[in-house]
């Protein structure tokens, strides 16, 4: 039995993730539905968050931190289409760091350097039970700053 993925990470420094196009993801014409971006960028941040937990379950850091965090924003800019079969790569960098919340960056690629898309995803820490925005953790803060975009740390470096 051959079992085939059709996203994994591929890189821990930058953080990118390999994505393969299915069938199902494209219109009647075989070109990727716009919305179908939505869910390869969540599903991106999924993994990052795995590898911002160091081994331990996202979920259960979440629980421990005493924190959920939605998505309060997402933005897109598409520079290309994708089709069935194609593989891509999206690479993603903590962009900016504020008292509530922070943003993530994401830049998708294909092989030859041609880009599909940029990204911004923009989670708010809340409360657990109290559901009210709450500062970001100590130990949240530290993970976000492992994944600090370069140019970020040299552009911005308060937290707001």
């Amino acid at each position: 039995m051959t079992i085939t993925s059709y996203e994994y990470v591929v890189s821990r420094d930058p953080f990118v993730v390999r994505r393969k196009v299915r069938w199902s993801d494209c219109d009647p014409a075989g070109v990727v539905f716009t919305g179908k971006f939505a869910e390869y960028v969540l599903s991106f941040v999924t993994l990052f968050y795995a590898e911002m937990a160091e081994g331990e379950r996202f979920v259960d850091w979440l629980r421990s931190l005493d924190i959920d965090m939605p998505v309060k924003g997402m933005a897109f800019e598409f520079h290309g289409a994708l089709w069935p079969e194609d593989e891509f790569d999206l690479t993603g960098h903590v962009l900016e760091i504020r008292e509530h919340s922070y943003d993530i960056g994401i830049d998708g690629t294909q092989a030859d350097g041609r880009r599909i898309l940029s990204a911004r995803v923009s989670p708010i820490c809340i409360r657990r039970n109290a559901r009210v925005r709450t500062p970001i953790p100590p130990r949240l803060l530290h993970a976000l700053e492992r994944f600090r975009s370069p140019a970020a740390s040299t552009n911005s470096g308060s937290r707001r």
